[in-house]
Parts: structure tokens; C-alpha cells; sequence
């Protein structure tokens, strides 16, 4: 009987990937995700100009997931293997024995240990990306596995955004690095001879540009850290600005409006205005004082009065009705007093009973990204109000630690946001899980109050760009789209120091080691600064010397091999920078007169790449691939497309890749 077409493709598919993989020089990654981190992260990899010209990405995702922003598995030009497990099988499958890399970017810590611990049984010298939030744990997986690995959390580096968007201020976070402490400032609050470098020049017809040129003209530097820590100067400036005022009678109002609901307290306020109506007109009537009146009118009211028929009959009619409000005015006292004992005691259970407060920053969502936010502007002192619908969200006990008051509600509810004070805030910080839920709580907070700063959470980095610019709420940012960088300068071994977000963009600081035989070997300094892609900052010379920083770099100093070249650059720079800095193709040295123009093919014998200038044509040779697969093809731009081929072949078999 035939063999069934289902197994002839199935086999087809297997022999064209082994064949293309065996003598494929480019390095292989493996990514383990499905969410925007794992798209990003894998889309860079796929457009990475390595010196061996591209990488080979292959992603693992669940059988059956739903994706909350871009999905990695339709990125063209990706193998997919598609697992509920990431066990021995599933990394067999996916080809990790003699990978260059491997990326868990699941957000489970416990699951990205136990598949980091299987991976290591298939190759303990592949090099292994974590993506952890819980510090403790990730101490101990550096310790645990003997594979090369590199713990990272996105929530840690993205929270410095979120925080500099809610105060209205740039990054107050700073990093260290040799013998200096770096910080992003604006330049009118940095002196003069501590800018390091121009990061951005902002500007409303154009936007962000990023890297300029002209370095006195651009309003966001990276500085040196001098005087005062960066958290005290912003923790300052918010507490003059904010200028926290106390409104006795503001609060309360607001703790006489919480104590009782809105019926029982109309009924309470009419039968005091008739008893106060009818006091009035019996004092007038017996022409008493104003205290007499009062006293008549309580002892009336409270415990009633001995008929008297010598009365007018007007006084007489006064005095039952005063003495009906008194019937009335008890069980409504009674009813205010236990309503309101029932009241406290749900609105405390659930932090629904909160002083009003003026000049705080309200957190919706205590999750990764809301925990880590939440940490850094208590580290301010500035005062934070959080919301969550878990009445255990993961931060819980971080909150209870730092005395931050959690509402247990949804954030999209007016009265939620009410109890949080969100017209008296300063900023609404929105940074759940939920896109929906998230544009949600930031529209309802906008209908309290037209002008609220509202700092939005999206996975999507393209929907937050669309969301900022159509709807006007205030500032977007994506958690993935910061943190990717720093991923992949650790999957690709780069020496990745920060990364600096600026509005929706990052910049990497990474240090860069110069190869023997680079094209940078033997080059000036000059040549490594790029307007608008690298700017270098630090040279640390072969054999350890003592680091060489901005004041003292000369560009036309020579650069030797071994020498560590740390620099600020977009992505597609620090691609530029790895490949000038790589070792060349050829073992033997490659003659080259100075100036001279390069192709930049990419293959096994390519020529070396170009130098700064230079055209660069960016050529990929593809792999052959069997007869029935079809012709041989190249691309000058992105992946070969012999990928594209493979994974129309696996979608047309049905088989789960």
C-alpha cells in the first residue's frame, strides 16, 4: 500500500531540515514563549546581522494558546515546535544539541527552572536565557546549573519607565559600571563637564531622535552621577511640587459619606431638617432663647412630653409631629450606626474605606510589572494607592510591608477608582495583565478627571504607539519591547551592562570586545561613533588596564585587540559594533587597503564586513534544499527563504511542528 501523503511530507520536512541544519554555519537559538517578549526577542534574532549572517530561530509554544499581543509563531521565517511540556523530547525536537542558545521566556519561574534543568541534559554548554521575577530563585539558578546562564526580569527593567512617565520625570534609575556611576538627566539639571553623551533630542514636529548628532542641542544626556543620589533629587522635587495639603474637612466629609448609604442617610437628614423646622417655630411660639428652644426641642424629640390641653391647637399639632420625627429619628439612628459598623468592616476587609488623599501616584494591578513599580516610587516616598481585583495579588505582601493601603475591586468601576482618591492623584499607573482591562480602568479614570497623567500598560508595542496617539490618554509603554534588548544581548553573549528607555524606544549599554583580525583591530576610535546608531563612552585597554571614559578618549587613539569597547547604541548598531568587533572568516589575515569599499556577503567565505561609510549590500546566500522542496533562492532582507518554504510544507501536512 503507498505511504500515506501525510507521512511522505512529515518525512520530507524532517530530511529538509536536518539536511539544511547540518551544514548550515549561521548559530541555531532556540526560544521557549508565547507571549510579546518571545516575539520580540525572536524577530531581533531573525533580522541580526551576525557575522555569519543571520541566526537560525527556532520557537517552542504550547499545542493550543491565545496569544495577548504579536504572535511569535507567525513570525516568517521561524521553525515552530509546538509542546505543552518543555521536557527532554520537546528540546530534541527542537534541535538544542549544539545550539548556540536557548531563551525560557515563560512567565513561570518554577517552570523556567524545570526546563533550564532538562535542557541541561540535552547540552550542557548551550547557553541558557531565564526570564525570573522572584530574585531569591534566581540567585539560585546561577548556582544550580553548570550550563552558561543569565537570569533576567523584564518587570525590573521595565519599572523605571513606568515610574519616570508617572512622576514626569526622565529615568531617575542609575547603573554602575567599572569605576563610575551613570544616571539619564535632563541637561539643564546636569553640570556641563558631567554629560557623558547626547541620548535624545526631543522635539514636537519630529519626534524623538535618538544618538544626535549635534550633542549641545539634545535635551536628554546620559551624565555622571555626581552630589546627591538621583532617587533623593527626584524624591525632592516631586514633594515641592506636590505640595501635599491636608483638607480637614475634605476627609471628613468623605468618612461621613463612607459610614452609612445614601438612603439611610437622605431619610436621617429629613427628620432632622423637620425637627429642626418645628423646634424652631415652638420657640418662637412660647418666646423662648435660643437655648431654651434647643432644650425644649431635644427633651420633646427624645423622650416626648406630657399632654396639654390649655395649648394652641397650632402647638399642639407641633408637638405631635415633633414627637412622630422622635419615633422616626431612633431606628434611623440605629440603622446609621449598624449599616455603618457592617460598612467599615467590608470596606476594611477589602480596602475599600481610605482617607482621602492628595498628590499620590494610584497603581492599578500588583503583578510583576505593578509590584516592582510599586517598590520604586516608595524608594521616592511617594505615596501610592493600589488596585487589584486578586485580594492576594503577588505583591500583596510587598504592600502590607510598605504600608501601601490595596482596594480589592475592579479598577473600571467608578467607585473603585473613587475610593482610590483618583481625582486628587497625581498619576494613574495602569499595569495588569489585561490590555482590555487596562484601557478599561484609564478611560473610566479619565471621565473623573479630563487632565489626569495616565501611564498605560500594553503588550502590544504597535497597539500602545496607536493607543497614545488616537485616544490621548497619556503615556504607553510595552513591558517586552524595553526589556527585549537585554534578552538578546544575553542569548547573543554580548556584555549587555542596562538598557535606558526612552519614550517608547531602548538603548542598550553594552561593552563590546574587540577580536584580533577585526575590522576595528588596528583602526582609530573615530571610527566606532555612528550618529544616530553607537556612541562610544568608555575604552578599557587589553590586559585589564585602567578604563579610558569620554573626557579622555582621543579619536584618533589606535584600537588593539583585547581592548573592551562600552558604547550606548539602537539595536541595529550594536549589531554594526559585533561585527566590526568579530574575529574575520579566515584564519589568516585578510589584505584590505584602507578605504576600500566591501560587498558584505554573508556565507561561510564571505568577505569582511564593512567599515563605517561604507555600501553594504547585506546579501544571504540561501541553503539548497531537496528537489521536491523547490529552486534555490537568496533574500536581501531578513531570513532566507528556504525557511518560509519549510514552514508552508509543515502547515499543508497538518503536523504539529
Amino acid at each position: 500500500m503507498a505511504e500515506p501523503w501525510r507521512d511522505r511530507a512529515r518525512r520530507a520536512v524532517e530530511w529538509n531540515w536536518r539536511l539544511r541544519s547540518a551544514g548550515d554555519p549561521r548559530p541555531h537559538y532556540v526560544i521557549c514563549g508565547k507571549d510579546a517578549l518571545a516575539y520580540y526577542v525572536a524577530r531581533a534574532m531573525l533580522e541580526s546581522e551576525l557575522p555569519t549572517g543571520g541566526a537560525r530561530v527556532t520557537v517552542v509554544v504550547p499545542e493550543r494558546y491565545r496569544s495577548n499581543g504579536p504572535d511569535v509563531a507567525a513570525l516568517r521565517g521561524v521553525r515552530v515546535v509546538r509542546s505543552d511540556r518543555l521536557d527532554v523530547a520537546t528540546f530534541e525536537a527542537a534541535g538544542l544539541a549544539g545550539a548556540s542558545g536557548l531563551a525560557l521566556l515563560h512567565q513561570d519561574d518554577v517552570g523556567n527552572l524545570h526546563a533550564a534543568l532538562c535542557a541541561q541534559a540535552v547540552d550542557q554548554r548551550v547557553r541558557q536565557v531565564l526570564r525570573m521575577f522572584n530574585g531569591t530563585l534566581a540567585d539560585g539558578v546561577r548556582k544550580l546549573l553548570k550550563a552558561s546562564v543569565e537570569v533576567l526580569s523584564d518587570a525590573e527593567m521595565a519599572a523605571p519607565a513606568f515610574v519616570a512617565a508617572a512622576l514626569g520625570e526622565v529615568d531617575p534609575s542609575s547603573f554602575q559600571h567599572r569605576d563610575k556611576t551613570l544616571r539619564v538627566a535632563r541637561r539643564a539639571d546636569v553640570r556641563p563637564q558631567d554629560v557623558v553623551c547626547a541620548l535624545a533630542h526631543l522635539t514636537e514636529a519630529q519626534g524623538v531622535e535618538l544618538l544626535p548628532a549635534e550633542q549641545a542641542g539634545a535635551d536628554l544626556v546620559l551624565a555622571e552621577a555626581t552630589g546627591q543620589p538621583p532617587a533623593t533629587e527626584v524624591a525632592a522635587r516631586r514633594l515641592v511640587r506636590a505640595r501635599r495639603r491636608r483638607r480637614p474637612v475634605a476627609v471628613l466629609l468623605g468618612a461621613v459619606r463612607g459610614f452609612a448609604t445614601r438612603k439611610i442617610g437622605v431619610a436621617v437628614m429629613l427628620v432632622l431638617a423637620v425637627i429642626a423646622v418645628l423646634g424652631a417655630l415652638i420657640s418662637r411660639t412660647e418666646g423662648a432663647s435660643p437655648l431654651e428652644a434647643l432644650y425644649l426641642t431635644l427633651v420633646t424629640t427624645l423622650s416626648g412630653a406630657d399632654p396639654d390641653t390649655t395649648k394652641p391647637a397650632g402647638a399642639q399639632i407641633m408637638q405631635v409631629v415633633l414627637n412622630l420625627a422622635g419615633l422616626a429619628l431612633i431606628p434611623l439612628i440605629t440603622a446609621v450606626v449598624v449599616d455603618g459598623i457592617v460598612n467599615a468592616r467590608l470596606a476594611l476587609h477589602t480596602g475599600q474605606l481610605q482617607p482621602a488623599r492628595v498628590g499620590h501616584v494610584v497603581l492599578i494591578g500588583l503583578g510583576n510589572v505593578g509590584t516592582r513599580v510599586m517598590a520604586q516610587l516608595r524608594e521616592y516616598d511617594v505615596e501610592v494607592v493600589a488596585i487589584d481585583k486578586d485580594p492576594e495579588p503577588r505583591g500583596a505582601a510587598l504592600a502590607r510591608q510598605l504600608e501601601v493601603p490595596l482596594i480589592v475591586g475592579d479598577a473600571a468601576l467608578p467607585e473603585t477608582l473613587v475610593a482610590a482618591s483618583v481625582a486628587d492623584c497625581q498619576a494613574l499607573v495602569v499595569a495588569s495583565t489585561d490590555d482590555v482591562a487596562n484601557l478599561e480602568a484609564a478611560l473610566a479614570a479619565r471621565d473623573l478627571r479630563g487632565d489626569l497623567r495616565v501611564v498605560l500598560r500594553f503588550f502590544d508595542g504597535d497597539f500602545a504607539e496607536r493607543v497614545e496617539e488616537t485616544f490621548a490618554l497619556g503615556v504607553s509603554r510595552s513591558v517586552s519591547y524595553l526589556a527585549a534588548p537585554a534578552f538578546i544581548g544575553a542569548l547573543t553573549e554580548r556584555a549587555v551592562i542596562t538598557t535606558i528607555p526612552v519614550d517608547r524606544h531602548a538603548l542598550p549599554v553594552a561593552e563590546v570586545p574587540v577580536a584580533a583580525g577585526s575590522e576595528l583591530d588596528g583602526r582609530p576610535l573615530g571610527m566606532v561613533n555612528r550618529d544616530g546608531q553607537v556612541r562610544l563612552i568608555a575604552r578599557t585597554p587589553a590586559g585589564g588596564g585602567k578604563t579610558i571614559w569620554w573626557k579622555d578618549l582621543d579619536p584618533r587613539q589606535v584600537i588593539f585587540a583585547g581592548d573592551r569597547l562600552t558604547v550606548v547604541a539602537r539595536r541595529r548598531g550594536l549589531d554594526w559594533l559585533t561585527r566590526q568587533c568579530a574575529p574575520p572568516a579566515h584564519p589568516g589575515p585578510v589584505p584590505r587597503p584602507a578605504g576600500s569599499v566591501h560587498g558584505g556577503v554573508h556565507a561561510p567565505a564571505a568577505a569582511p564586513p564593512p567599515v563605517p561609510g561604507s555600501t553594504d549590500s547585506g546579501v544571504d546566500v540561501a541553503h539548497p534544499v531537496p528537489p521536491a522542496g523547490g529552486a534555490l533562492s537568496t533574500t536581501t532582507d531578513g531570513p532566507p527563504e528556504d525557511f518560509e518554504l519549510t514552514r508552508r510544507h509543515d502547515e499543508a501536512s497538518g503536523w504539529p511542528q
